[in-house]
């Protein structure tokens, strides 16, 4: 068994669930040339992004809205139906998540996430009842791939970065994990992952 020293840090969306804004707005919007044109210059990443730095949703509605007024029911929906952008969560990777807390290992989250979203998203997703903690970027003020959020988790969980396996969907993001001495995985399926999970010793 790997020493109780070592941990494994997760990002949770399109790790651990299915998260898209299409899931909500391909609901929505029937016309898919509308649906691309919607998410690729009114509901973008990076309008998001500034919600996950913690934003409020409804400030961020508003912003946008005053730039798109015809659509401002469509952006409405957002926020008032945000947990439609989740599908569920990725099962066979909570259940390595499962599997490495019952073999004692710590396990944290550091995720983008919205500080008013993440009480819900917790209620509706039991698993972030495992993590030894999380580190949510909106209450933090900073998101990733920004180094200094890293560095939150790691004084905040006191992780030994060299002997601790990160677990990320976006390569920028495992990239700045790994320039900080974390061990990074690019999260392409729970296979992959479980592979290196027991290349490290963790399973």
């Amino acid at each position: 068994m790997i020493d109780r020293l070592s941990a494994v840090v997760f990002d949770i969306g399109n790790v651990l669930v299915e998260w898209n804004p299409r899931f909500l707005y391909e609901q929505l919007i029937p016309d898919p040339d509308e649906l691309t044109y919607f998410l690729e210059n009114v509901v973008t990443l990076s309008w998001h992004t500034e919600h996950d730095r913690g934003r409020p949703f409804a400030e961020g509605v508003r912003i946008l809205t005053e730039k798109f007024p015809h659509y401002a029911d469509l952006i409405a929906a957002f926020d008032t139906r945000w947990n439609e952008t989740i599908r569920g969560p990725v099962r066979d990777t909570v259940l390595l998540l499962e599997r490495l807390a019952e073999h004692g290992t710590r396990v944290y989250g550091l995720t983008n996430f919205s500080t008013e979203k993440w009480p819900s998203f917790c209620r509706a997703f039991l698993f972030t009842d495992i993590f030894d903690g999380v580190v949510v970027s909106g209450q933090e003020g900073l998101v990733k791939p920004d180094p200094r959020i890293y560095q939150v988790a790691i004084q905040r969980f006191g992780l030994d970065p060299e002997r601790t396996f990160y677990v990320d969907d976006r390569q920028e993001n495992v990239d700045a994990a790994n320039a900080l001495g974390l061990r990074g995985h690019l999260f392409t399926g729970a296979g992959a992952l479980e592979r290196d999970l027991k290349a490290e010793g963790f399973l």
